[in-house]
């Protein structure tokens, strides 16, 4: 299955526009593609795509469950525990889910067996298809801090086929890292402004330190801020589209629409897209061999 992640330095750059409308475009064509939204804290790329979802399912991470009669307090799993998610105070030993890293330690270490694991929920996965796409995402629970572990348990459940695409979490933080995991290409989404550029530079850092092939496709291209190509070009980064600043594009979007389905100037624009990542993926293949 080849991967490709849609990511970006900033939110609002156009990420599931560009997903959506690639995964739409690619399923037209009569590919085998799955879209998988990893943007678990404001997942929105079934307003666009409206799947009927089949399965849902709550997900998160093993955190510890003291059982008080076999407790001795002697205190070693307070001692291993890097975070102080459970600590021994006298009589009592504590436990505080939210700052377990859920990495075994207490309960390997605890000589009365008295600790066991338990089910600490973050969130919830869905799966399911839109028309010919096949469709997963996540959402992150309310309150909750640490994106993740949902995050990998929505790419435990991507089904198999010939494409995926990822919609990643905007940033360059570990819900980004941990979106893109894996992938054949990394597309960064950006705008031509200041800050689009400095959220770019900062995208790339990440990108280039995990050594994944990517290139850069410019949303809202309106030529007034020149610095965005001018930065591309310095860093040899190609640039795969630039999708210009219409009106249609943002009437589509406030519609739930995608604008290659309402356009078709615009469908052969993401087409055009897929062809150069193709492209460019082959052309890191022959680089690496």
């Amino acid at each position: 299955m080849k991967t490709i992640a849609i990511a970006s330095g900033k939110g609002g750059t156009g990420k599931t526009t560009l997903s959506t409308n690639l995964v739409y475009v690619m399923a037209q064509c009569g590919q085998n593609v799955v879209y998988a939204d990893c943007d678990v804290e404001e997942p929105n790329g079934h307003l666009f795509l409206k799947p009927v979802i089949q399965s849902k399912k709550p997900v998160g991470m093993m955190v510890p469950q003291v059982h008080r009669e076999r407790c001795v307090h002697c205190g070693q799993c307070g001692e291993i525990c890097a975070y102080s998610a459970i600590i021994c105070l006298g009589s009592e030993t504590l436990v505080f889910p939210e700052m377990c890293h859920s990495c075994g330690g207490c309960w390997l270490v605890c000589p009365e067996g008295a600790i066991s694991q338990t089910l600490r929920k973050m969130g919830t996965v869905e799966k399911g298809h839109a028309g010919n796409v096949g469709f997963v995402q996540g959402t992150l629970d309310i309150g909750e801090a640490m994106s993740p572990p949902v995050i990998r348990a929505v790419k435990e459940e991507i089904p198999e086929a010939d494409w995926l695409i990822v919609d990643a979490p905007p940033g360059t933080s570990c819900p980004v890292i941990e979106s893109i995991k894996g992938s054949d290409y990394v597309v960064l989404v950006t705008e031509p402004t200041p800050f689009g550029l400095h959220d770019l530079t900062l995208a790339v850092e990440m990108v280039r330190a995990l050594r994944y092939p990517f290139g850069v496709v410019i949303n809202r291209a309106d030529f007034a801020f020149q610095d965005i190509w001018a930065y591309c070009q310095r860093q040899r980064i190609p640039i795969l589209a630039e999708i210009p600043d219409d009106r249609r594009i943002a009437e589509a979007y406030s519609q739930g629409k995608m604008i290659s389905a309402v356009q078709s100037d615009y469908a052969g624009v993401f087409r055009s897209i897929q062809a150069l990542i193709e492209k460019e993926m082959e052309s890191a293949k022959v680089g690496v061999s």
